[in-house]
């Protein structure tokens, strides 16, 4: 299921690819596409940031493709970051 998957750092202004404000991905599923941002829980919830960013909609952020290993080194930094928080 890897290949099916799609990472995106978002980036906002002031942000990095490599210190982004947060992560989207896409999984292609048999019904289509299933688009989700990683939340400060570290779940996963439906979003549509990719659709939108595709569509050139104003949403104050772009999306920079990553791969699946960057992705799970964003993951590690934001677990870092958000249970400081928390």
């Amino acid at each position: 299921m890897t290949g099916n998957i799609v990472y995106y750092a978002i980036v906002r202004d002031g942000d990095t690819p490599n210190q982004p404000s947060g992560l989207a991905r896409r999984t292609f599923i048999p019904e289509g596409r299933l688009d989700e941002t990683l939340r400060s829980d570290l779940s996963w919830e439906r979003d549509s940031a990719i659709y939108e960013w595709e569509r050139g909609e104003e949403m104050g952020a772009d999306l920079i493709e990553v791969s699946e290993a960057e992705a799970q080194e964003l993951i590690e930094r934001f677990r870092e970051k958000w249970g400081e928080q928390g």
